[in-house]
């Protein structure tokens, strides 16, 4: 059953190949390492989506792809029903206002010769013409939103704990208040104690601002606690994708069922059966012909030699898999 309302962003059948030097120096044949292999999502206003899989499954690709930084070799990105690889320098210019990100590491992110003040007020000076009063007004107002102290503002990164700084990315992202938010494991490089502050300020900053958020992670524990609707990805393709509360109490994919087996339970008495997977990932640049995941699988047959197709199993519970 298709979600009646209409979507923010489109992935329809994206692909994104990294061409790789051939390992014997006579074969004239090119090799290509899939990175993100024939992915379809919809992402729609006002939802927090989840992309989770093992490092490497291609999400921080398809992010880039998104955010108009790499281009795909194949499909189209639609965002408000125009491909956004269709638009003009000037068209693209406002879309960069209308998609932002938050990095990973706010350490490597934020310059350590600029003033936080400048490093928040940068997109301000790039897409508008302000006066200097309304510019600090702007950067300050953003800075006590996230819970930074706007007096600060002419203090360096270095001068701000690891949580702090991550605030400052958040704020750079929203000067523009755009409306949609990338957010690639945005608190991975943080310690435990402060994850939950900046989970909970994203949800906060979310239902005030009204955006939509990307939220990429490969942690299940955060998915879970931040995200509404899951995508599973695996070798660069989705393999299962539905909303939060279906995906953990009933999953169907195989890797799905293993990844959500390897979560933690803080219960001394509980006794959960971990499904260990056989087999290491298989090379992106040489995947296996049909299923990606047919030599880890239990269920693996005869039928896995084609590739599965993304179809619902349930209400808006979509699978990739032959047997299962």
């Amino acid at each position: 059953m298709e979600n009646s309302r209409q979507p923010i962003i489109q992935i329809k059948g994206v692909s994104r190949y990294f061409p790789v030097k051939n390992s014997s120096m006579f074969s004239r044949k090119k090799d290509f390492l899939k990175a993100v292999n024939d992915v379809s999502l919809n992402i729609y206003p006002g939802d927090t989506i989840g992309i989770v899989g093992e490092s490497g499954c291609g999400k921080t690709t398809l992010a880039k792809m998104i955010l108009h930084l790499q281009k795909p070799t194949k499909g189209q990105i639609l965002y408000n029903g125009v491909d956004i690889y269709s638009l003009g320098k000037k068209e693209t210019k406002k879309l960069r206002t209308e998609i932002q990100i938050v990095f990973q590491d706010p350490f490597s992110s934020l310059n350590p010769r600029m003033r936080v003040g400048d490093i928040i007020g940068e997109p301000l000076k790039i897409h508008y013409k302000l006066s200097k009063d309304e510019y600090v007004r702007k950067v300050q107002d953003i800075m006590a939103r996230v819970g930074i102290n706007p007096k600060h503002i002419n203090r360096y990164p270095h001068e701000f704990s690891g949580g702090q700084r991550q605030r400052i990315m958040i704020a750079k992202a929203l000067i523009l208040r755009p409306k949609v938010l990338v957010c690639d494991e945005p608190v991975s490089a943080l310690d435990v104690s402060i994850r939950s502050e900046i989970l909970n300020l994203l949800s906060d900053l979310k239902k005030e601002m009204e955006f939509t958020i990307l939220f990429i992670s490969h942690d299940l524990t955060v998915i879970e606690y931040i995200c509404s609707r899951i995508a599973v990805m695996y070798l660069g393709k989705v393999v299962e994708s539905a909303g939060e509360s279906q995906l953990y109490k009933d999953p169907i994919h195989p890797y799905t069922k293993a990844l959500l087996s390897a979560i933690p339970i803080p219960n001394p008495h509980h006794k959960s059966t971990r499904i260990i997977l056989e087999g290491d990932v298989p090379s992106p640049i040489n995947p296996p012909i049909g299923c990606f995941f047919k030599n880890r699988c239990i269920y693996k047959s005869e039928k896995c030699n084609e590739p599965p197709k993304l179809v619902e199993r349930s209400e808006n519970h979509f699978v990739a898999c032959h047997n299962c």
